[in-house]
């Protein structure tokens, strides 16, 4: 049994479809079959017992309405009713008390079938099948003094005959239906694994042509194969643009890295020429070689810090309670770095909240928007910070009125190493990884970044994010 399932196991799955099905069709079309021979046969038992009843009731009737005594002169009269009453392949016979046979009508029944079984020994009434062929009803006459019986006597060979034939039909259905079932079983398994085999060779072609390769989705279809398709090029589409992604990340983090390795690289050159025994360039390698590498080690600060949101798993079930004083603590320290810019906050309807958020991770995400915020701000130095409850959502904007990100650049500012203008990064001093950081973080928290903007009047990002109700309290 086990190699027979070791076997069967190694069939491909066409097969396996083709085979059970078959084979669930061929039961069903067998059980039907089995239940209708069992009926028919049970039904055409019963019919002729009905009617050997009913010649019966009608010989009874006749001969007690007669009132006959069953002499000579009589017996021609009955037997002439008899043989009206008598159908093919039966027997009629009366019988004295003594079992001895007064008068038969016989039509297509051998004599040797008369003597198969004993007559006085049999019960006065009653049905029996003798021989699987001879189906005998006896019942008591009882006229004035006369005291016999009535029997009928049919044979049933025909009716065998018809029901082996049935039998014969019905076998021969069978195997036909083995042969149907078969055929219906391959078409429907052939029917059922076309998708699957589509799916197959789109996965073929991903993996000799690439990631461009998607299923050919049929609109027609909405069941359970058409989603698995749809969710199959779903996925490609989110991989390909990841590789994409990844491929530009590569290209930008290149670029970065190359840059003050290249000037660092340039300096130490000239110092080893000759630069070394002049003080002035010396000193100006040495400090713009600091620079750069003050900058490649933010750079790389910023990677890891990045690797990390990117790394950590969703939280779900984690809550820091904290009070806006959070917000208005990193608030205070902007102020005290940037003593140039004025800085409005209104957090007042936030502040009985819980929000769904780590602080030291609110902090870093606000630190991102403020910076960006303080960078971009252009000749503007107002900022302002709004809290507003929405439903149970907390929603956290940094308003700047600066130089602004044109539509063609909004939905890319969130991109690893994207900056709207590239020409000013050098400048502000960013490497275009504040907000890919900002977006893995807050989506951590199944939080959302929104970004409304426009050129030359300035930038509205929201940070939205789940919240909890606190009881009002008398502190601040």
């Amino acid at each position: 049994m086990k190699s027979l399932r070791l076997w069967f196991s190694r069939f491909p799955i066409k097969w396996k479809l083709t085979l059970w099905s078959a084979l669930l069709l061929f039961l069903l079309f067998a059980a039907y079959n089995a239940v209708q021979y069992v009926f028919v046969e049970s039904w055409m038992v019963k019919q002729a017992e009905t009617n050997t009843k009913e010649d019966m009731r009608e010989i009874l009737n006749y001969l007690l309405e007669k009132e006959f005594t069953f002499e000579e002169s009589e017996m021609a009269s009955i037997r002439s009713f008899l043989e009206k009453v008598n159908e093919r392949n039966q027997l009629i016979r009366l019988l004295d008390e003594d079992g001895d046979q007064l008068l038969v009508v016989s039509e297509n029944i051998p004599e040797r079938w008369m003597t198969v079984y004993p007559v006085g020994e049999l019960a006065a009434k009653g049905t029996w099948f003798l021989d699987d062929n001879l189906l005998l009803m006896r019942s008591p006459l009882t006229i004035f003094s006369f005291n016999g019986t009535v029997e009928i006597v049919k044979n049933n060979k025909e009716f065998e005959k018809l029901s082996t034939d049935f039998f014969r039909i019905m076998l021969i259905c069978c195997f036909g239906a083995v042969i149907i079932s078969g055929i219906g079983g391959g078409l429907l398994a052939r029917q059922l694994l076309k998708p699957i085999q589509t799916m197959n060779d789109a996965m073929v072609g991903v993996k000799n042509k690439g990631v461009k390769e998607r299923v050919q989705l049929n609109e027609n279809k909405n069941d359970e194969i058409a989603s698995l398709m749809k969710l199959f090029n779903e996925m490609m589409d989110q991989l390909e643009r990841s590789f994409d992604q990844q491929k530009q990340f590569v290209e930008d983090a290149s670029h970065e890295l190359r840059t003050p390795v290249a000037i660092m690289e340039g300096h130490m050159k000239l110092l080893k020429r000759w630069g070394k025994d002049d003080p002035v360039i010396l000193e100006e390698s040495l400090d713009v070689s600091i620079q750069e590498l003050a900058r490649l080690k933010g750079l790389v600060q910023e990677l890891l810090a990045l690797s990390r949101a990117e790394k950590e798993l969703p939280a779900t079930d984690e809550q820091w309670p904290h009070s806006v004083k959070t917000v208005r603590k990193l608030i205070v320290n902007m102020k005290l770095l940037y003593p140039d810019f004025q800085f409005e906050v209104e957090l007042e309807p936030i502040s009985n909240t819980i929000l769904f958020v780590s602080e030291q991770h609110l902090e870093q995400i606000l630190l991102i928007l403020l910076n960006n915020a303080i960078r971009y701000s252009g000749e503007s130095k107002l900022i302002k910070v709004l809290g507003i409850l929405q439903e149970d959502k907390v929603l956290l904007s940094v308003i700047d009125f600066g130089i602004g990100i044109s539509e063609t650049d909004l939905p890319l500012v969130t991109n690893r190493f994207y900056r709207a203008d590239r020409s000013r990064s050098g400048a502000s001093g960013g490497h275009g990884l504040g907000l890919s950081i900002a977006t893995r973080l807050v989506q951590r928290y199944d939080g959302r970044l929104l970004m409304a903007s426009k050129v030359g009047e300035g930038t509205i990002v929201t940070l939205v994010l789940q919240k909890k109700r606190l009881k009002p309290s008398s502190g601040g």
